[in-house]
């Protein structure tokens, strides 16, 4: 019999996507009312299914609606999204998505998704236009040279730097744009592709797990619990350095093993493939010249600018993306490419990256049809109805599980963050232990999910290196159980004490 293939990340989604519409039909639509703040107007906006309410935005509007938040949270923009408002929710007529919603909601995930889609199609081409000029050959070979003997460097520099990039400021779609480029040069070091994914995916997801003064998560998600983002700051250092060097040990030990046996690799079979694919065969022959050094320099302050942008200047996808295109031009102008050849490689460069792009757009789709569904708050409010009762270390790892599942649905952490946390939060109250325990499940549930969610980046990731979501699997859950069994006991000892 010939054997099934696993499908690719599209068919996966689409999947996904169909049973998400099925579930429309089944789980009761319901909303809770929610509560914007208007900066121009300086007053409250009440929304729900039927119409809408403007409130004085004060103090006290927040406390008659049982939301413990200093109202300066919202009117110097920390919380800048409409917040679920608690004891509000109600069932609301089905919405139920049926065979043209299905089809649609890719569409409309493509248009949701466009700034990121359009990120990844601008990095495309400003690798098509890298690889044009012989600079990731020189480099690459360059390095392979300098680190013969310590390639495992690359792993924890790699590893340790983007995990702090999660932590501090969120890295998460950003780092799409690090595959093309790490991955050759992993290659030349005689592992497999698993490692620079590993490397770069797995530090992201722990740097975000553990988020420590990333604005989309800790900080977004305490103001919404109404306590300030350095509570339980300590816990969560020492979970991210703990879960980092787990992380490391973990992906030092399979590289360890593919380097002295290549057939040890999950992904062997693919060996030629993916090597043809980012060319690192013949880079030992290309010289590093002044040239080619100047244009790795242009294309590394492109990553050195946008990481400033995002973390310092409030950047998004907009500035991001104009960033690498105006590195793509320069690079275009140092390495003497002709018009017509500029264009036609950087079109190429981003065509390679186009099936990328519909998986992200699918992935939105599905979040799409959780939305007009009305599913997200029925799901959120039976999850809080979970907890009642429970001992108290129980109820954190409950919690736990909980925010792992809602991810599923609501891969988005600020999204999350504003949707649960005022829903969430005062569970902790009637347990006994702080609302910092409540952000902290909040993101420990997000993160380790983040690891295999394919609604989540793991699916475009996964697209860009050419390895399939089962061989991901086959080599992350290991990790993933470990990561639990720490973060279960880890959280169970910060309820006591």
């Amino acid at each position: 019999m010939k054997k099934i293939k696993f499908p690719t990340a599209q068919t996966i989604l689409l999947i996904i996507a169909a049973i998400v519409a099925l579930l429309t039909w089944i789980i009761p639509a319901g909303k809770y009312d929610s509560l914007s703040y208007n900066k121009e107007a300086n007053t409250f906006t009440r929304s729900n299914i039927e119409n809408t309410t403007t409130l004085e935005a004060s103090q006290k509007t927040l406390e008659d609606l049982h939301i413990k938040i200093p109202l300066e949270k919202f009117t110097n923009g920390d919380i800048g999204k409409p917040i679920s408002i608690p004891n509000t929710y109600q069932e609301v007529e089905a919405r139920p998505q049926g065979v043209l919603a299905f089809f649609e909601s890719p569409i409309k995930g493509i248009i949701a998704a466009s700034d990121i889609i359009f990120l990844v199609l601008i990095i495309g081409g400003l690798i098509g236009i890298m690889n044009l000029t012989g600079a990731f050959d020189a480099g690459i070979s360059w390095l392979a040279k300098t680190l013969k003997g310590y390639e495992y460097v690359l792993i924890i520099l790699v590893t340790s730097l983007v995990a702090l990039g999660g932590t501090t400021f969120g890295l998460a779609e950003e780092t799409i744009a690090f595959y093309p480029i790490l991955i050759p040069m992993f290659l030349a070091a005689k592992y497999d592709a698993i490692v620079p994914l590993a490397a770069i995916y797995i530090g992201s997801s722990i740097g975000t797990m553990c988020s420590t003064v990333n604005p989309f998560s800790v900080i977004i998600a305490s103001d919404a619990a109404g306590i300030n983002w350095t509570t339980g700051l300590t816990g969560r250092l020492i979970m991210l350095f703990l879960g980092t060097l787990i992380c490391i040990i973990y992906i030092l030990r399979y590289a360890s093993r593919v380097k002295k046996d290549p057939s040890k690799s999950i992904i062997y079979s693919q060996k030629e493939q993916i090597e043809a694919i980012f060319g690192t065969s013949n880079n030992a022959t290309v010289k590093l010249t002044t040239r080619l050094r100047l244009i790795l320099f242009v294309f590394s302050m492109c990553f050195v600018v946008m990481i400033y942008g995002v973390s310092q200047l409030d950047w998004w996808f907009l500035e991001m993306t104009t960033v690498f295109f105006v590195g793509a031009i320069l690079i275009g102008f140092i390495g003497k490419i002709q018009e017509a050849n500029f264009v036609d490689t950087f079109v190429k460069g981003a065509g390679d990256l186009l099936g990328v792009a519909i998986i992200i757009g699918i992935a939105r789709g599905v979040s799409v049809l959780m939305e007009d569904g009305f599913i997200s708050d029925t799901l959120l409010y039976h999850s809080s109805n979970i907890t009642e009762g429970m001992n108290k270390g129980v109820f954190a790892n409950v919690m736990l599980f909980i925010y792992g599942g809602l991810s599923f649905f609501i891969p988005s952490s600020s999204g999350m963050a504003v949707l649960t946390m005022p829903i969430m939060s005062p569970l902790a109250d009637t347990v006994g232990f702080g609302r910092e325990i409540i952000v902290n499940c909040y993101q420990y549930g997000m993160g380790l999910f983040s690891f295999i969610n394919p609604t989540g980046l793991i699916l475009a990731s996964l697209a860009i290196v050419k390895v399939g979501y089962d061989k991901w699997l086959k080599f992350i859950i290991p990790l993933v159980v470990i990561l639990l069994i720490f973060t279960m006991i880890s959280l169970t000892i910060q309820v006591y004490i």
